[in-house]
């Protein structure tokens, strides 16, 4: 398991109740950077935007009290409830889809010219998100709460007891790239979250990808079909 160290636990208690081992590896390391100017003026805006609940969490971490008047949105399900579980409630995002696409095509983000925007995220990232609400008339401000690097802890575990690699992002597969073996990783069933990655794996010549989707559930749904099927 890849994902970064405070959000691994609940997949790995999940694959460990249904009989397997999880061996961890944060391929993201996260960073907390200065809380940005955006915290301070939260009654400005109409609408907040989280892209992931590592921004969540780092957002709300830092906030005393949340406006009533500002409504919250997100790219997806895993995001959504680490709002709901801080306390925001009606919350926007995709019943289907965990990305800028499947939040864009909602209705509520449609009509948005002369709304404030502001979207709470890691430092870089895609622009598709903030550059559509722009062109549809908003006032877009992005805010950087962490920075992903890579990691700096080296695997404990034989790479040999490994059947198969789960990865949540095309940042944390060429981070794994780099601190694994990449004939390893090539040969062994890679489980990802989003046809993005999946890509990313093929180009990097990845035998066999699973596109198992972005919530744990589902992560642990493809890897007991597979094994069940693989023996």
């Amino acid at each position: 398991m890849t994902r970064p160290g405070e959000r691994a636990a609940n997949l790995a208690r999940l694959i460990e109740q249904a009989g397997g081992r999880a061996h961890l590896l944060p391929a993201i390391e996260i960073e907390d950077l200065p809380a940005p100017p955006a915290l301070g003026e939260l009654e400005r805006f109409d609408l907040a935007v989280f892209v992931s609940p590592t921004a969540a969490s780092k957002v709300l971490g830092r906030v005393a009290a949340w406006p009533p008047r500002l409504r919250a949105a997100t790219v997806g399900g895993g995001t959504r409830r680490e709002l709901e579980r801080r306390g925001l409630r009606d919350v926007i995002a995709p019943q289907a889809g965990a990305d800028s696409e499947a939040l864009l095509a909602l209705p509520e983000m449609q009509a948005v010219a002369g709304k404030r925007i502001v979207i709470f995220r890691g430092e870089g990232g895609r622009e598709l998100l903030g550059d559509t609400l722009r062109e549809r008339g908003a006032e877009v401000q992005y805010a950087a709460c962490y920075r992903r690097s890579a990691p700096s802890a080296r695997p404990t575990f034989d790479e040999r007891d490994v059947d198969a690699v789960t990865v949540s992002s095309s940042q944390g597969l060429a981070n794994l790239f780099e601190v694994l073996d990449p004939g390893f990783l090539r040969a062994k069933p890679l489980f990802v979250s989003h046809p993005r990655v999946a890509d990313s794996a093929r180009t990097r010549g990845v035998r066999e990808v699973v596109l198992a989707g972005p919530s744990d559930e589902q992560v642990l749904d493809r890897l007991v079909a597979y094994f069940a099927h693989h023996g």
